[in-house]
């Protein structure tokens, strides 16, 4: 990925998005007893289109945005996301991805890692929380809803963040028309019609002049 000022700074509205859409929105939604988590999920795609160090960095600033957010602990998220967002930028590093359905497994994966992960750094910073088949039923919940989100959030990451794809292609039937230069190349292209029509007619006077007709018949 190339990463210009202008793609910098879309994704970091991707982020600083995807953050306030879960703490204002997902976080409030309960299906199956556990709420979505759609930060991983992004973390995930900008990892598998930007590469180990844009999911690295992705991850870590999100997470920062995510603690200081929820008021928790800063670090823990960031530490989670950073370790999710480089091992899917190296998964695209050393594979392909062949279709989208491939994008939304890695997603959930990587998704039931980072639910573990938050679950493993809470627990060694001493925060209470429960432990047992109910934690473990949210993280694999967590993961589905990830398999689900993906599809829909890979997409339009990808389509955003087009124009620093290496492998983008722009579509040959786009083109861009300056104004004014269609008018230009229209009478560029009738400029030589009218000269070349012009040169038959001198020739047809200068052969007149040097050929005259002759009148009257043999004496």
């Amino acid at each position: 990925m190339i990463v210009t000022r202008k793609i910098a700074l879309r994704i970091a509205l991707l982020m600083i998005g995807a953050v306030v859409l879960q703490v204002a929105f997902f976080s409030a939604l309960s299906i199956l007893g556990t709420s979505p988590n759609v930060v991983p999920v992004v973390i995930v795609s900008l990892g598998l289109l930007g590469g180990a160090l844009v999911g690295a960095v992705c991850g870590f600033l999100s997470g920062f945005l995510l603690d200081s957010a929820l008021l928790q602990t800063l670090g823990a998220s960031s530490l989670v996301l950073l370790s999710v967002g480089y091992l899917a930028g190296r998964y695209r590093e050393s594979f392909e991805i062949g279709s989208r359905f491939v994008g939304a497994l890695l997603a959930g994966g990587f998704t039931l890692v980072a639910a573990a992960g938050f679950g493993a750094v809470h627990l060694m910073l001493g925060v209470e929380a429960p432990v047992g088949l109910i934690v473990l039923r949210e993280i694999v919940v967590q993961a589905l809803l990830a398999v689900f989100l993906a599809p829909a959030v890979y997409p339009l990451i990808r389509r955003l963040l087009a124009p620093a794809l290496v492998d983008y292609e722009p579509s040959p039937s786009r083109r861009v028309l300056i104004p004014g230069l269609r008018r230009r190349n229209r009478g560029r292209r009738r400029a030589p019609t009218a000269r070349s029509s012009a040169a038959p007619r001198r020739a047809r006077r200068h052969d007149s002049h040097h050929h005259p007709r002759i009148s009257g018949g043999v004496g």
